[in-house]
């Protein structure tokens, strides 16, 4: 085996999930086909929905994950287990309409609940002011699937997203350096106005898709590892679409554009500087003995420090032509259903392309590989 081809088990499996609320069950499907096929994540992270997968895939053991996950999105879509009356497009959307007017008007089993009485009515400036629905039923349904005494064993690295109110700062909540509980969960998913802020040590935090919907960059900020890494990417909106042709499309539109565009930003940005790394690397080596003891070639070698390889793969849900701009709160059985197995059968596409399964050790530091697309 030469140097630059990949040897089994020397990577590190990294799982980084995005937020993108009812559409996470694509998430769900994905691991349950990524552990299925010997990829389990040794890291996982996540922003708001996102979160909630990761806390329950590293806060359960190898055998209980799949089980756990499949419970909490069928506990969330419980209220909506029938579907259209009709076949066809037009129904289908209509139907998805009325799904997320109705989670609008009564909330989610297990997730969240309309506040009553409302939040206009309540003493300005008090906790149940600042939101429009009520998310202590999460909390409870952690504590059912998570155990976060194994999240705190670390055996998978667990790291959440969040925005600090205050300071309007990002945050990570990471097991690696501190014990995580349902609070820190909770906190990367308060999606302001529609949850509350959630308090931890005297500070308020909201979903950390406020400031990225991704915690792509915190993950490559911790390529000075030595291990090499394999990071699976699962997106819930795509960069990519169609010119929209109505203001629902605009919405849709710019929702996608507004919590898919970091992904493509991080991953664009990090092989850029691992170009810029190496070709430092390689001019460092040419210099002459009573140069490389100066401070700015000392400061340059530090920066070029680490040999690691990255490979990240691309899974990014695509709508089908029925999904609504209102898609990400659409909990309907039927589209929960959908989202998994999507998740499912784009891990197997990616996992039997023929770059994946003949895929060597990037000769750059870093390959970027998007297989599941058509």
């Amino acid at each position: 085996m030469s140097d630059e081809t990949r040897a089994p088990g020397t990577e590190r499996v990294v799982l980084v999930l995005q937020g993108g609320g009812a559409l996470g069950a694509y998430q769900a499907g994905a691991y349950s086909e990524l552990a299925e096929a010997g990829q389990a994540p040794d890291w996982v992270a996540g922003i708001s929905i996102g979160a909630v997968n990761a806390a329950i895939i590293a806060g359960n053991p190898p055998e209980r994950r799949v089980e756990r996950l499949r419970t909490f999105w069928e506990r969330v879509s419980s209220q909506l287990q029938s579907g259209p009356l009709f076949d066809g497009t037009d129904p289908r959307e209509l139907f998805n309409y009325m799904s997320a007017a109705y989670v609008s008007t009564v909330g989610v089993p297990g997730f969240f609940e309309p506040r009553f009485p409302p939040a206009p009515l309540m003493p300005r400036g008090s906790p149940a002011a600042l939101s429009i629905y009520d998310s202590s039923p999460l909390r409870q349904t952690l504590e059912d699937l998570v155990d976060f005494d194994i999240v705190n064993d670390c055996e998978v690295r667990l790291s959440v997203g969040a925005v600090n109110i205050r300071s309007g700062n990002f945050t990570y909540f990471d097991s690696q350096d501190m014990k995580i509980g349902p609070e820190h969960i909770m906190a990367s998913g308060a999606l302001p106005p529609g949850l509350p802020p959630v308090v931890i040590d005297g500070e308020a935090f909201w979903d950390g898709g406020l400031v990225s919907n991704t915690p792509l960059q915190y993950v490559l900020d911790f390529t000075g590892e030595p291990s090499d890494k394999c990071i699976f990417q699962v997106d819930l909106f795509s960069a990519r679409g169609a010119m929209p042709e109505t203001l629902f499309d605009v919405a849709q539109r710019e929702k996608e554009i507004r919590y898919s565009s970091r992904t493509r930003l991080a991953t664009d940005s990090y092989e850029e500087s691992q170009t810029m790394r190496r070709a430092a690397r390689k001019l460092l080596e040419r210099l002459p003995p009573e140069l490389c003891s100066n401070p700015e070639a000392e400061l340059l070698s530090k920066w070029c420090d680490g040999d690691a390889a990255v490979t990240i793969v691309h899974l990014i849900h695509r709508r089908a032509a029925y999904d609504t701009h209102a898609q990400d709160y659409e909990f309907s059985r039927l589209s929960v259903e959908e989202h998994w197995q999507a998740g499912r059968d784009d891990v197997r596409r990616t996992l039997r392309h023929p770059r994946w399964r003949h895929r060597q050790r990037p000769k750059e530091g870093v390959q970027v590989l998007d297989l599941a697309a058509g």
